[in-house]
């Protein structure tokens, strides 16, 4: 019986993850949310039955029936965001929120079969951070001086940084973190955040030489001070994103130029400095020369995703425990492995099409400081998702960044919820300003209407004198048709 509902259950996971995907991008047929109604339905159907489909086969691999009540607290929580966020925005992309529920899923999903201990710590850091991210959109929508808060942003991100450097707990040579009362932040996933509001700040008003100078040495000063704590995952992320604010800014390729030079002399310089950057590349290059050490972690994610074909082994069936730290920077893998090709696709596809609708939001806004704010955390995001599943695949060489969701970390799910949450308070002002617009288009309409209206009736006192008179030359004098009008 277990072998047969492990079994099925794969094609029924694959098919119920492909349906979802599909209608992620159904979505953008249509412009107004009204339209999606339908669509967003469907996604919120398939991605229960899903969630309810994998904790079935734990249940049944593990004999443990115990899994169900996890999956039972689980599904209120989610339930409940997509309900509250309905009821209190009723305005709010809902595709951003169903894929945010079902990439939370998906990681609850896999947490709880990797380790029950870390799904469990990693559902309440999220449901805490959910109700901050009800509240978000709100402060985003209702709040216009965050434009003016450009170096508050700078000081506070360099400040928090600062403070990992000096006091940072040294994880694997890198200083990533600190903790307060037992709790361990990792900074460098908050003033992300602050980061882009700084530089949509500073380059909304003017992107002249030297608005972009000023914001070149102050995001200079969040990468060294990374480079220095050795967090080159993070100093990564921090300077594409600037890099590609300021070219939006500023439509300048010499910009974009400039970046990508002194970002590959950057990378050069760092392969040279840091022996740790030198040993994976080295893994990236030929992890088989090197498979008993520096080159064992992805070796193992190599053959993770080899062996799971195109519908997985089966929740439970493969041995994603053999590649170390698999439930952080390896849980691509681990969901190619159990989950199979197909699903592991569809789940980029999910991330690309959050970021489709982030750039969808930000070309729509008219605000140059929130159209920056959403294209700079669209690319934060993606750009993360990039250096994650690459890093597991060998397509580049490992960063150490999470899967924005679905990895282990409690700093990168609260980080990322606000990010998508500062992202419904953006669509919510471009629904404002959309607004505003039909509402100046019919005031334009009413007032060109009232002046042509006195060229209207002296049009028809002319017509209905030439019909009274039948065409004669009898004259009126002008006087009596101003009268007539008053």
């Amino acid at each position: 019986m277990e072998l047969y509902v492990s079994e099925f259950s794969k094609y029924v996971i694959a098919l119920l993850i492909t349906l979802y995907t599909y209608e992620c991008f159904a979505v953008f047929r249509y412009d107004e949310e009204e339209q999606r109604n339908g669509i967003y339905t469907r996604q919120n159907l398939l991605m229960f039955a899903l969630h309810f489909s994998c904790f079935l086969v734990i249940c049944f691999e593990t004999g443990d029936i115990t899994y169900l009540f996890f999956y039972a607290f689980q599904q209120i929580v989610l339930y409940a965001v997509i309900v509250l966020y309905r009821m209190l925005y009723p305005g709010s992309n809902r595709l951003v929120v169903n894929n945010m529920c079902m990439l939370l899923a998906i990681g609850f999903c896999i947490l709880t079969r990797l380790d029950m201990n870390k799904a469990i710590k990693q559902f309440i850091i999220a449901s805490g951070s959910l109700v901050i991210a009800l509240v978000i959109p709100f402060f985003i929508h209702k709040f216009k001086f965050l434009k003016k808060l450009k170096w508050v942003y700078v000081l506070v991100g360099i400040a928090a940084l600062s403070v990992v450097m000096i006091l940072g707990q040294t994880t694997y040579g890198s200083k990533l973190s600190y903790s307060i009362a037992g709790i361990t932040f990792q900074p460098s996933e908050f003033v992300k955040i602050l980061f882009v509001f700084y530089v949509a700040s500073a380059l909304y008003e003017s992107s002249g030489f030297f608005e972009v100078f000023t914001t070149a040495v102050a995001a200079g000063a969040h990468v060294i001070v990374l480079v220095i704590s050795k967090d080159l995952g993070s100093a990564l992320i921090f300077f594409i994103v600037y890099v590609l604010m300021v070219f939006v800014a500023t439509k300048n390729y010499f910009y974009l130029l400039a970046g990508i030079l002194g970002g590959s002399g950057a990378a050069y310089i760092a392969y040279r400095v840091f022996t740790h950057v030198q040993v994976r590349v080295q893994a990236w290059r030929d992890p088989w020369s090197v498979i008993d050490s520096a080159g064992y972690q992805i070796t193992q994610s190599l053959f993770a995703i080899s062996s799971g074909g195109w519908f997985g082994l089966g929740l439970c069936k493969g041995t994603p425990e053999a590649i170390p730290f698999v439930e952080a920077d390896f849980i691509f893998s681990a969901i190619a492995e159990e989950f199979g090709i197909l699903f592991a696709v569809c789940l980029i596809l999910i991330c690309v099409s959050c970021f489709i609708m982030f750039m969808n939001i930000s070309v729509r806004l008219n605000d140059k400081f929130y159209q920056l704010t959403a294209f700079g955390l669209g690319v934060t995001y993606i750009f993360q998702v990039f250096l994650t599943i690459g890093g597991g695949t060998k397509f580049i060489p490992l960063t150490g960044v999470t899967l924005p969701f679905i990895s282990y970390g409690g700093s990168s799910v609260l980080t990322t919820l606000v990010m998508f949450a500062v992202i419904e308070g953006l669509y919510m002002i471009r629904l404002d300003e959309k607004e505003q617009m039909r509402l100046a288009r019919v005031e334009k309409a009413k007032k060109k209407k009232k002046r042509s209206a006195p060229k209207r009736r002296l049009q028809r006192i002319s017509e209905a004198a030439w019909e009274e008179n039948e065409g004669t030359d009898t004259e009126y004098p002008a006087g009596d048709m101003i009268e007539d009008e008053e």
